[in-house]
């Protein structure tokens, strides 16, 4: 009787170990997911952060466009002056273009 016992405490012991080792080949698994889960959601960061940065410079002197307009036309009416100056009837050869003539 102590020997068949002993032998069912044996395969007892024997299922727990291999439940032992099935849980923890489950656990290695779930963080092995869970670390390739990390490292893509780093690599996903880093990119973003990369992305945000170049829209943060490309729109650091957005507020400058609001005077390109004004700028644009000041420019053209000097260069109508200069061609003016320059040409031989001291008359320009074609009449600056109003700023909402010239977009429509």
């Amino acid at each position: 009787m102590v020997v068949a016992l002993a032998a069912e405490t044996k395969t007892i012991w024997w299922i727990t170990l291999g439940l032992g080792a099935v849980v923890a080949v489950v656990v290695v698994a779930l963080l092995h997911a869970l670390l390739r889960a990390v490292k893509q959601v780093e690599r996903n960061v880093i990119v973003l952060w990369n992305t945000a940065t170049s829209v943060a410079r490309n729109t650091a002197t957005s507020w400058q466009l609001a005077s390109t307009g004004e700028a644009l036309d000041a420019i053209k009416t000097e260069a109508m002056r200069h061609d003016a100056l320059l040409s031989t009837d001291g008359r320009s050869r074609q009449e600056p273009l109003n700023r909402t003539e010239s977009w429509s």
